[in-house]
């Protein structure tokens, strides 16, 4: 087969970055020699993940609308127009044989620039509620891989194909024993572990809720993985100094193999890859969305869940009143950990890196 050229566009945070990773490891497990070209926006956090999975990525100079400071919106139409303009330089230079968005700042400009050129677009759309980008490129994609049902509440019925959300090979064929993850944490064999993960930039509510009430929950006679993201970590870090055989506080985890192969119970947000994870892994699962995602699909993501009994959900509001006691009783029904066990697994989806793969080769016209 001819060489296969792919630019993969997204990020931001990293229920966008991980599946583009996962996507670009299956292609060059497909085609060992595919070229691929990342496209992040410089300053996101994907400008430095990307690279250390061994791909190239190049930053555009954008940003998203800023709700909290509209003075610094004033550059936004200026940045925006920059964007599409180096997103034309990139497809020049570059010439890809197809390119695949996967959500974040910089896949709008360039699947848009993607499609005014007729090269052949893949939308990755993680969650169960399409934003309104991947809704305007949608109607110009080749192929929309989803990872829930009822999508073509937003997309054309005949372009949407269910593949599922990527996620880490290291966690979708995971070989990690309790006993390693164990080992590795440094924690006791004998308890319940409790993993708290608010997603790669923390969750304020769910920290805020675990400093708060962090004796109660471990009056319960369990163990705490807290994954707070950068800004909780210092004061979680002081929180937990006197607890260190029972609490583990990480800024963020890059071993999530080792830390679900212990976990018993975890409280998460309800991105689309910690989904996809967590069905995997098949852990009972709490959820806190976060309710200013846009259009606020977390909620959605979870209900999808939540409808199936394979998870609970606590309103992002409630945290602090309800997210403890949902936490205890759960800790409590073995039947209920077991249901829900066994609906995760059910919906479990480990190959999705590779059917999203097989589809940007079958859209860029080259064959295996």
């Amino acid at each position: 087969m001819s060489g296969l050229k792919v630019i993969i566009a997204g990020g931001g945070t990293g229920g966008h970055i991980f599946p583009a990773v996962a996507i670009g490891h299956a292609l060059k497990r497909l085609v060992p020699g595919t070229e691929l070209l990342f496209v992040g926006a410089k300053g996101k956090m994907e400008m430095e993940k990307v690279p250390q999975e061994g791909f190239e990525i190049v930053g555009l100079d954008i940003a998203g609308f800023d709700r909290g400071n509209m003075l610094k919106n004033i550059s936004l139409p200026f940045k925006m127009i920059k964007s599409f303009m180096q997103a034309r330089s990139i497809l020049n230079s570059f010439k890809p044989d197809a390119v695949v968005g996967v959500g974040g700042y910089a896949s709008f400009p360039m699947l848009n620039a993607a499609q005014g050129r007729g090269i052949p677009t893949l939308i990755q759309e993680q969650n169960s509620y399409a934003g309104k980008s991947n809704k305007i490129l949608g109607k110009k994609a080749k192929a929309i891989c989803v990872g829930y049902d009822n999508m073509e509440r937003f997309f054309p019925k005949s372009k949407i194909i269910f593949t599922g959300n990527p996620v880490r090979k290291n966690i979708a064929h995971s070989t990690v024993s309790r006993e390693e993850g164990l080992s590795w944490l440094g924690l006791n064999a004998a308890k319940k572990t409790i993993l708290v993960v608010g997603g790669s930039l923390g969750a304020k509510s769910i920290n805020e809720t675990i400093d708060a009430r962090l004796e109660e929950i471990l009056d319960e006679g369990v163990q705490l993985i807290w994954q707070t993201g950068k800004l909780y970590y210092e004061q979680a870090k002081e929180r937990a100094a006197g607890f260190k055989d029972k609490v583990k506080v990480f800024d963020f985890i890059k071993e999530m193999d080792k830390a679900y192969a212990v976990a018993d119970v975890v409280i998460s947000r309800a991105g689309a890859l910690a989904i996809a994870e967590l069905c995997i892994v098949a852990r009972p699962v709490i959820f806190v969305p976060f309710p200013f995602a846009a259009e606020d699909h977390q909620t959605s993501n979870a209900m999808a869940l939540v409808e199936h009994n394979a998870a609970m959900m606590v309103k992002n509001s409630d945290a602090k009143t309800e997210l403890v006691p949902k936490l205890k009783k759960l800790l409590k029904d073995d039947a209920m950990q077991e249901l829900m066990h066994r609906n995760l697994r059910a919906l479990a989806i480990k190959d999705a890196d590779e059917r999203i793969a097989k589809k940007v080769l079958e859209i860029s016209g080259k064959t295996v």
